[in-house]
């Protein structure tokens, strides 16, 4: 309900300059989420790959909706693809969340939010995914990201550029370091 206060002011804020009165108490854009299930699901994948706990990923989530309704609130265009743009968003917010803390005691937790029914749960899954949590702890906070965003959030590397402004050899390069750091690491634990 914090979310929508918030929307809600921002929306009467920017409908205040227009002088055609206040907005009534039956806005449709009351009950409308900007995400839809599927995109939520993204968001919620990239939080947790990108190191945020499981208790804190509903948070994330109401951080995403928020960003998507105060850029449509403050008279914005909307992104061309909100599920790309969700997803960087939801990057850049673990990306913060890994500044303000380390990680590594959370590893178990994040771990256990990513395991789907659809998966097998045995030993060589867990070790694999363990390895590769734990390679993706080591990686800097600018190759983390092309990776998630790439193999997890599943975005083309064109889609990843533009929504990070940076080139599309930036982003490839980025890749390529820690694809090559994530499978140095794996051949060392002997994983692979």
């Amino acid at each position: 309900m914090l979310l929508r206060g918030r929307a809600r002011r921002a929306r009467e804020e920017a409908h205040a300059g227009t002088g055609d009165g206040p907005l009534s108490d039956a806005d449709p854009l009351d009950d409308a989420d900007p995400l839809d299930a599927a995109q939520e699901r993204r968001v919620r994948a990239v939080l947790a790959l990108g190191g945020v706990p499981q208790a804190d990923l509903p948070d994330g989530v109401q951080q995403v909706r928020l960003r998507l309704l105060e850029r449509a609130a403050s008279g914005r265009e909307a992104p061309r693809d909100v599920s790309a743009w969700a997803a960087v968003v939801a990057s850049n917010l673990a990306m913060d969340w890994h500044r303000a803390r380390r990680r590594q005691e959370r590893l178990g937790e994040r771990l256990a939010a990513l395991r789907h029914p659809e998966h097998p749960s045995g030993e060589d899954t867990s070790v694999l995914s363990l390895a590769v949590a734990q390679g993706l702890d080591e990686l800097p906070d600018a190759q983390r990201q092309v990776v998630v965003l790439r193999f997890y959030a599943d975005l083309p590397v064109r889609s990843i550029a533009e929504q990070l402004g940076v080139p599309e050899g930036t982003v490839k390069s980025r890749l390529h370091t820690a694809v090559r750091a994530l499978r140095a690491r794996l051949h060392e634990d002997e994983v692979v």
